[in-house]
């Protein structure tokens, strides 16, 4: 599978400020958001209580209506990938469930919208959890980050047939947590922030699809995303994303890694990109996208670091992709989910070059007006 060796080329500088700090109680203190990198979960994820998140122009009673939350659960195993959801956008609140055999190079997808007070994203990740309830659907995602655990339990049923989940986490390696600015006031300050914390895990359980049980093994990983964030009302973002096992100094070990692109103020200062291994984690440089053929009918990514310093180089050949878009009154969103096959590498501050040819990618192409 993928291998690493020294590169010849040293990583770019990492700025200090993706050096995580000690986190604070809360992401807003005195109407302040704390921008930066953190080395724990927060314990008071009180966005709602930023000053004019969203500019001097909006009114304070928009405020629950601009801050979009939504709670990823993602599992690799040898026969494919799930990205499962709790989400709340707006005033619409769903969760969905998208997986990919590997095998068949068949998505199946199951999406559930459902009333607010049916839906619940979890306020923080110590220890509150997610939830979507509707007739034909039920979805927990129990959060015990004090300990590096999570659990997801739940089934749905559809066009796609019926789907079952039981998985727990255990974490690998140490989080990744940021807050990010996607905008600036005229004095300078920053706004419309963007809170994401991803985790990487061991997975055990069972996915079951019509019927047929996947079970896990000692190569099967997760990895948490969990988002809050008062988007401009136009944004757009990129990600790719792999996990697994892979060969490092000739033993297989734990190995993950996460690419976005957003429209952070400052990509240097601010941004979600990082590399896990077993008992670590590695902060990346800023990287930029390019999609072969055009973004709509996309067959391939290309990912480099900003500066252009060999970094990064990672080719993603999209094998199959899952389309959701939402239209519903003020809300306008294009989002497309590949999955695929990767080639390439990506490396840490030291230098040293990780390589990927052969695994599993998964993608996120999301634009929105709201």
């Amino acid at each position: 599978m993928s291998e690493f060796e020294q590169t010849e080329t040293a990583a770019s500088n990492i700025h200090p400020t993706r050096t995580p700090a000690a986190t604070p109680q809360s992401i807003v203190e005195d109407g302040k958001v704390h921008f930066g990198t953190f080395d724990q979960p927060w314990q008071n994820l009180n966005l709602l209580d930023a000053d004019k998140p969203c500019g001097p122009r909006m009114p304070d009673f928009l405020k629950k209506s601009r801050l979009t939350e939504w709670e990823a659960f993602e599992v690799c195993m040898d026969e494919g990938a799930l990205i499962s959801a709790v989400y709340k956008i707006g005033a619409i609140r769903f969760s969905i469930f998208v997986w990919y055999d590997k095998n068949e190079n068949k998505i199946y997808s199951w999406r559930n919208i459902a009333p607010k007070k049916r839906v619940h994203v979890a306020s923080q990740l110590i220890s509150d959890s997610c939830y979507c309830k509707t007739k034909r659907s039920e979805y927990t995602i129990e959060n015990d980050f004090a300990n590096g655990k999570a659990k997801a339990k739940g089934y749905t049923k559809g066009k796609n047939g019926e789907f079952s989940i039981d998985m727990s986490f255990e974490r690998i390696s140490p989080l990744a947590n940021g807050v990010m600015p996607l905008a600036k006031n005229k004095d300078g300050t920053f706004r419309n922030a963007l809170y994401s914390e991803k985790d990487f895990f061991k997975a055990t359980g069972d996915i079951t699809i019509n019927g047929r049980s996947y079970r896990t093994n000692e190569r099967s990983v997760g990895i948490i995303d969990d988002h809050k964030g008062f988007y401009p009302f136009h944004a757009h973002y990129d990600w790719l994303t792999a996990m697994g096992k892979t060969d490092i100094d000739g033993e297989s070990k734990y190995f993950a890694f996460n690419l976005t692109r957003n429209q952070s103020v400052d990509q240097e200062q601010y941004n979600e990109n990082v590399i896990w291994l077993e008992g670590e984690s590695f902060p990346m440089p800023p990287v930029v996208f390019s999609h072969k053929d055009g973004k709509k009918k996309a067959t391939e990514w290309h990912v480099t670091d900003e500066a252009g310093n060999g970094v990064v180089d990672v080719t993603f050949t999209i094998e199959r992709v899952f389309y959701m878009p939402i239209h519903a009154l003020v809300i306008n969103c294009y989002y497309a989910l590949p999955y695929g096959t990767l080639k390439g590498y990506v490396s840490d501050p030291n230098g040293k070059k990780y390589y990927v040819d052969g695994m599993i990618g998964i993608g996120e192409d999301k634009t929105t007006r709201m």
